[in-house]
C-alpha cells in the first residue's frame, strides 16, 4: 500500500502537496424553503489535530443518503447541528493516530461508523447524539478526525467510492436481514421497495444468502439495472400501483418473509398486505412521508413483526465488512461527482433517477 500524504501539525500547513488549509462543505442554517437547500459554502479550516483515542482521515469519498437531503431542506425530524457539516457516509486513510490507538496506523484505508459512540449491542439514547452528518459534523470534508474504536477497515477488494456506502445503506440492510429479524432459511422471500441504496444492498446481500427477492421500482429502465444483479422477480409500481397483489400472485398467495421497507406512509399498508403470517417488515426510511396512520389490525391480523431499524453499530459494519470481502461483493454507485459538485450531486438525489448509490469523490 501506498504510504499515506503527510499530515500538518498545529501551526503549520497542510500536505507539501495540498499547501493550502483543507476545503469542508458548511450546510446553511435550517430552511424552510420547500425545494431542496443543498450545502451552499466551501470554508476552509485548519486539518485536525488527534486527540487521545483519535485518528484523522483524509476522506476519498464520501456517499449521499436521503437523510442529507431532509437535513438540507430542514425536513429532518431529529436535531441538527447548527451550521452542519453535511454527510454521515465516508471512506478514506489514517494520516494521523492520537494517542492510546493501537488498531490503526497510518496509512491504513478506514470508513467511519455512522454513530460515534455506538460500538455493539442495543442502542442507547445517548448514541443519538453521536450521528455524524446530523447531531455532530459529519464527513463531507478533505480530513475528519474520528475516534478509533468507530473505525472499520475497508474491505481490500473495494474502491474508495464503493466503501464509502457501506456505513450506512449497507450496514442498514445488513442488520434488517440478519441481526434484526428471526434468523432466515434458504428459500425465503424478500420484498426489497425501490432501487435506491438500502433496497439495492437488500437484494445483493439477500440473493447472496440464498434468499428469493421480489424487486419493485418506478420503472422498467431501473428493474433492467437489478435484474442484471439478479433479481428475477420485479414489479413497476407505476404500472401496477396495487403492486401487493403481484406479490402475493407470486407467492402463491401466502406473501413474503421479510419487507424492506423504505417508503413510509404511503407503502406501509400494502407492505403489511404483502407479508406473510408470522412475517416482519423492517421499517427503515419514509420516502413517501409520515402522515398516515398505521392500521394495528392489519399487524395484529399477520401476527406481523414490525421492526425500526435506524442503520447499525460499529460492530455490525465489521460484519459486513468481512461478508463483502468473503463473497467480493461490490455495491452499485450510479455515478460519481467531484468535491466541488456535492450540490449537484444532492440534486441528483432528489430527482430519484438513480439505482443504487451516488457518491462525491473527495480526493
Amino acid at each position: 500500500m501506498a504510504a499515506a500524504p503527510g499530515h500538518p501539525r498545529s501551526g503549520r500547513t497542510a500536505a507539501p502537496h495540498r499547501p493550502r488549509r483543507p476545503r469542508e462543505v458548511l450546510r446553511p442554517r435550517r430552511t424552510r424553503r420547500r425545494r431542496p437547500a443543498p450545502p451552499r459554502a466551501l470554508v476552509e479550516r485548519p486539518v485536525p489535530e488527534p486527540a487521545a483515542g483519535q485518528v484523522v482521515i483524509r476522506v476519498r469519498a464520501v456517499a449521499l443518503n436521503f437523510r442529507d437531503l431532509l437535513i438540507a431542506r430542514g425536513h429532518y425530524p431529529l436535531p441538527v447541528k447548527p451550521e452542519l457539516v453535511p454527510g454521515s457516509d465516508a471512506a478514506g486513510e489514517v494520516v494521523a493516530v492520537g494517542p492510546g490507538v493501537t488498531r490503526f496506523s497510518e496509512g491504513d484505508r478506514v470508513m467511519p461508523a455512522f454513530f460515534e459512540t455506538w460500538e455493539t449491542g442495543p442502542m442507547r439514547m445517548s448514541d443519538h447524539g453521536s450521528a455524524r452528518g446530523g447531531a455532530i459534523d459529519g464527513v463531507l470534508a478533505e480530513y475528519v478526525a474520528v475516534d478509533a474504536r468507530a473505525l472499520v477497515r475497508i474491505p481490500a477488494h473495494l474502491s474508495f467510492e464503493e466503501a464509502a456506502t457501506l456505513p450506512c445503506a449497507g450496514v442498514t440492510a445488513w442488520r434488517a436481514l440478519f441481526e434484526s429479524a428471526p434468523r432466515h432459511k434458504t428459500g425465503d422471500t424478500v420484498l426489497c421497495l425501490g432501487t435506491g441504496g438500502v433496497s439495492v444492498f437488500a437484494a445483493q446481500l439477500a440473493l447472496a444468502a440464498g434468499l428469493e427477492v421480489i424487486m419493485t421500482s418506478s420503472s422498467e429502465k431501473k428493474l433492467d439495472r437489478v435484474r442484471a444483479l439478479g433479481v428475477r422477480r420485479t414489479i413497476d409500481y407505476r404500472r401496477d400501483p396495487d403492486w401487493e397483489r403481484l406479490v402475493l400472485d407470486a407467492t402463491g398467495g401466502d406473501g413474503v418473509d421479510h419487507v424492506v421497507e423504505v417508503g413510509g406512509s404511503g407503502t406501509i399498508a400494502r407492505s403489511l398486505a404483502a407479508l406473510k403470517i408470522g412475517g416482519t417488515v423492517s421499517l427503515i426510511g419514509a420516502l413517501t412521508g409520515v402522515d398516515a396512520n398505521i392500521d394495528p389490525i392489519a399487524i395484529l391480523a399477520k401476527s406481523a413483526r414490525v421492526q425500526g431499524v435506524f442503520v447499525a453499530p460499529r460492530s455490525s459494519l465489521d460484519a459486513l465488512s468481512r461478508a463483502m470481502e468473503a463473497r467480493e461483493l461490490r455495491p452499485v454507485v450510479d455515478r460519481v461527482f467531484a468535491f466541488e459538485a456535492a450540490n449537484e450531486a444532492l440534486a441528483a438525489l432528489a430527482e430519484q433517477k438513480h439505482v443504487g448509490k451516488l457518491v462525491v469523490r473527495v480526493g
